[in-house]
Protein backbone atom coordinates (compact mmCIF):
# COMPACT_ATOMS: atom_id res chain seq x y z
CA UNK A 1 0.00 0.00 0.00
CA UNK A 2 0.75 3.67 -0.71
CA UNK A 3 -0.78 6.60 0.57
CA UNK A 4 -3.77 4.40 0.41
CA UNK A 5 -3.47 3.32 -3.03
CA UNK A 6 -1.89 -0.11 -4.15
CA UNK A 7 1.39 1.05 -5.07
CA UNK A 8 3.25 4.33 -6.48
CA UNK A 9 2.11 4.25 -9.83
CA UNK A 10 -1.72 4.20 -8.56
CA UNK A 11 -1.05 6.91 -5.89
CA UNK A 12 0.57 9.28 -8.16
CA UNK A 13 -1.64 8.83 -11.04
CA UNK A 14 -4.51 9.39 -9.26
CA UNK A 15 -2.52 12.72 -7.78
CA UNK A 16 -2.06 13.85 -11.09
CA UNK A 17 -5.49 13.18 -12.45
CA UNK A 18 -7.64 14.60 -9.25
CA UNK A 19 -5.24 17.77 -8.96
CA UNK A 20 -4.76 18.90 -12.95
CA UNK A 21 -7.35 21.28 -14.29
CA UNK A 22 -7.17 19.47 -17.46
CA UNK A 23 -6.83 15.82 -16.68
CA UNK A 24 -9.61 15.93 -14.16
CA UNK A 25 -12.21 17.41 -16.55
CA UNK A 26 -11.30 14.84 -18.87
CA UNK A 27 -11.71 12.23 -16.32
CA UNK A 28 -15.21 13.78 -15.22
CA UNK A 29 -15.97 14.02 -19.24
CA UNK A 30 -15.03 10.05 -19.61
CA UNK A 31 -17.30 9.19 -16.38
CA UNK A 32 -20.16 11.40 -17.42
CA UNK A 33 -20.27 9.74 -21.25
CA UNK A 34 -19.64 6.40 -20.75
CA UNK A 35 -21.53 3.54 -18.61
CA UNK A 36 -18.68 1.63 -16.54
CA UNK A 37 -15.36 3.24 -15.12
CA UNK A 38 -13.40 0.63 -16.89
CA UNK A 39 -14.87 2.00 -20.35
CA UNK A 40 -14.33 5.56 -19.36
CA UNK A 41 -10.68 5.00 -18.13
CA UNK A 42 -10.11 2.76 -21.22
CA UNK A 43 -11.23 6.34 -23.23
CA UNK A 44 -9.13 8.49 -21.05
CA UNK A 45 -5.69 6.40 -21.99
CA UNK A 46 -6.89 6.46 -25.44
CA UNK A 47 -7.22 10.28 -25.34
CA UNK A 48 -3.76 10.42 -23.31
CA UNK A 49 -2.13 8.00 -25.81
CA UNK A 50 -3.68 9.93 -28.79
CA UNK A 51 -1.87 13.15 -27.44
CA UNK A 52 1.45 11.23 -26.97
CA UNK A 53 1.33 11.38 -23.06
CA UNK A 54 2.37 8.18 -21.54
CA UNK A 55 3.56 9.17 -18.12
CA UNK A 56 3.19 11.41 -15.15
CA UNK A 57 5.29 14.28 -14.71
CA UNK A 58 6.73 12.15 -12.02
CA UNK A 59 7.35 9.14 -14.02
CA UNK A 60 4.57 7.07 -13.31
CA UNK A 61 2.79 5.19 -16.73
CA UNK A 62 -0.78 5.81 -17.69
CA UNK A 63 -2.84 2.84 -17.93
CA UNK A 64 -6.63 1.93 -18.07
CA UNK A 65 -6.04 0.23 -14.84
CA UNK A 66 -3.77 3.31 -12.77
CA UNK A 67 -6.72 5.58 -14.31
CA UNK A 68 -9.40 3.42 -13.57
CA UNK A 69 -8.02 3.35 -9.90
CA UNK A 70 -8.15 7.39 -10.00
CA UNK A 71 -11.62 7.62 -10.60
CA UNK A 72 -13.29 6.06 -7.65
CA UNK A 73 -14.30 8.72 -6.32
CA UNK A 74 -15.71 10.61 -9.04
Amino acid sequence: MFNGHKNWNHWNVSLWINNDEGLYNMARRAVRKYPTREKAARAVFEELQFLDISHTPDGAPYSATTIRAAMVEM
